[in-house]
Parts: structure tokens; sequence; C-alpha cells
């Protein structure tokens, strides 16, 4: 459907759900972009179709393939799995978190919806990104969604939010010149308000070594209740994330809810650093996804894995917490967070 240009949707009732509250589905790219992964690309495919094998047992799964060649490989891997399903729409790359939609939810009698934020490739690093860039308006174009188009640069990676009001972010990237320059940081509070990710702004400041993305928050702290944030730590002084990981916790600790309550802030110790070509990655437990009955938590092959995925466990009671094996993926310089888009259920209630 056509972009709407009334009013903007928080205005109208909906909002940007919190990853926790049920999905309808969950949507991916397929991989293909050989440069994505330069010289690690062939073990790729079957690092997707294991997670799409793992959460079609929870939830329905809903794959982006165009090209012949991209369709016909994720039929052949994950085609014969029970709630998969594949759409001829093509796509530059993978991240699906950063240049699918935005789902809303809103109360009974509002139309389904989605958000169809701009995309730029992270700040144009990496042309072409035309494909990126439309799929938003395919996908409500497909499903007879309505669009709202807000004209801004906005990747879904960038924020996290608790879906009562309360959004988290990094100056770094929000407010970086490379997406937004004429926006000041008010204006920015003002878009997240107004396209319902939330009317009170938690910043954060920078993100980790290694992250291409200028500080998404996906990589360093998630709410994971109303009131709860679980945040990366890193308690290695010498470490190059030591310094930026411990301002953002201290800024975490001084942080309140859109009530004004402070915010319960749970700790997860960073992997060990992996490097690939002597070359560091973005590796962070903090790029788990929670979908229907499951949470996947990345694992780096060292020892702080098996606490990560117990502290994701407590924190997720009601789910299994199920850690796949993330390193080949982290050469991508994003995990299985960055590879995912939530749809959940449109209609308050239903």
């Amino acid at each position: 459907m056509s972009s709407m240009k009334s009013e903007p949707p928080a205005a109208l009732g909906y909002r940007v759900p919190a990853e926790w509250e049920p999905h309808v589905a969950t949507w991916l790219s397929w991989p293909h972009n050989l440069d994505t992964w330069p010289g690690q690309f062939e073990p790729i495919p079957a690092v997707f179709a294991e997670l799409v094998r793992t959460l079609a047992a929870f939830e329905p799964v809903r794959i982006l393939a165009g090209r012949p060649h991209v369709f016909d490989q994720a039929r052949a891997l994950v085609g014969d799995v029970a709630g998969v399903t594949i759409y001829d729409i093509a796509t530059n790359d993978s991240w699906t978190r950063d240049h699918g939609p935005m789902f809303l939810t809103g109360p009974k009698g509002l139309p389904p919806a989605l958000i169809d934020w701009g995309y730029n490739a992270w700040g144009g690093k990496y042309p072409p990104f035309d494909l990126d860039d439309q799929v938003p308006s395919k996908i409500a174009d497909m499903l007879g969604m309505r669009r709202f188009e807000p004209g801004i640069i906005l990747e879904g990676g960038a924020i996290d939010t608790n879906g009562r009001g309360t959004v988290l972010t990094t100056e770094q990237c929000l407010l970086n010149p490379n997406r937004n320059p004429r926006l000041s940081r008010g204006d920015v509070e003002r878009y997240l308000a107004d396209y319902g990710v939330g009317r009170h702004v938690v910043w954060l400041g920078e993100g980790i070594a290694g992250d291409d993305t200028d500080g998404h928050i996906d990589e360093l702290a998630r709410f994971v209740g109303p009131r709860t944030v679980v945040a990366a730590v890193e308690p290695d002084t010498a470490d190059e994330n030591h310094r930026a990981l411990a301002d953002n916790l201290a800024r975490l600790s001084r942080a309140l809810d859109q009530e004004g309550r402070p915010l319960e802030v749970v700790r997860l110790e960073m992997p060990r650093a992996v490097y690939y070509e002597d070359r560091r990655l973005p590796a962070s437990y903090l790029n788990f996804y929670v979908a229907g009955g499951v949470v996947i938590v990345p694992q780096f092959d060292c020892p702080q894995d098996a606490a990560a995925l117990n502290t994701l466990a407590r924190l997720f009671p009601g789910r299994q917490a199920r850690g796949l094996r993330a390193v080949e993926l982290a050469w991508g310089l994003g995990t299985f967070h960055c590879i995912t888009q939530q749809q959940p259920r449109a209609t308050e209630g239903s």
C-alpha cells in the first residue's frame, strides 16, 4: 500500500512492541553477497539453515530470496521445513534487522502497519543498497499493510525498545552525520516518539571494536523486560572495549524508564576477543534474538559462552535458550539479531 502522509503512527495508537511480545513470524534475507563474508562465504548458507530450522520449530519463518539461484538455494536447504515461506524479493545483502520493515501493533480497528525507514548501508559504507532500501515497501505491498515513511535513515539494530515507551540507542549511531546530518538530538527523539518506538530515550555512548554500524545498540544493551536491561561488560581494563562499555554501564545505572523509575541492569561479560585474519570482529552475546518460545544466543567457542547462555535462560524463563555457533557469521560483522526481524501480532489482543 502507498505511504501514509497524514498523522504519525503514535498519534493514531500504533507502537513498536518489545521483541519478546507475540510474533506472527520471523523474517530473514537469504545470504548471497560474497563480499559480506570475503573468502569465507561457503559455510554461511548452512548457518542460516540451522537458524531457520531452529526458529521454525517455534514460529513461522519468512525468507526473502530473489533471483533464481538465491531462491533455489534457499528452497533446497530449508524449503522442506514446516512453517517456512520463501518470497521472490531480491536484496543486496542479508541484514534484515537493518533493511527490513519495523512492524507496528495498534488497537483493534487499526489496519496492520509498518515503518519504512530509509536505509543507506550504515552511512553509505557498502553500495549498492538500492534493493535493500526497497524491502519494506515491497513487503507492505505484498502483505497489504499500511506503510509509514518517516523520510530519515534508521536501522533496526540501532534501537531497542521495551514496548512501553522507553528506547535505548547510542549517540555514535543516531547522531552520526553519515545518517541524518541535519537532525539534532531533539529531532531524533521526536521521530522516535512520533513513530511509536519510544517517547523516552536512554542515550548510550559508543559501540564495540570492529562494529561497522557505528555503535548499534544490539551489540551493547537490550531490554529483556519492561524495566530490565542486560548490558555488555568487559572486565579486562586492557581490552579496547573496556572504556566504552564501562561508560555505557554508568549511563544505564543512572537511567530511568518512561515512568521515571530506575532500570534494573544485568551485566553480561563479553566473549574473549574474536579475530579473523588479524581483524577483531564485533562478537557480542547481546546480539541474541527472542522468538516465540526460544531465545537464540550466539556462541563463540570461548569460556564465556556458557555463562551467557545461562544468564539469558534465567532472564527469559518461559523460553528455551538455544546457543548456536556464530564464529563464521561474525566475519560478516553481525550475528543472529542482525539477520532477523520480528513481525509481531498486528493488533493488540488479537
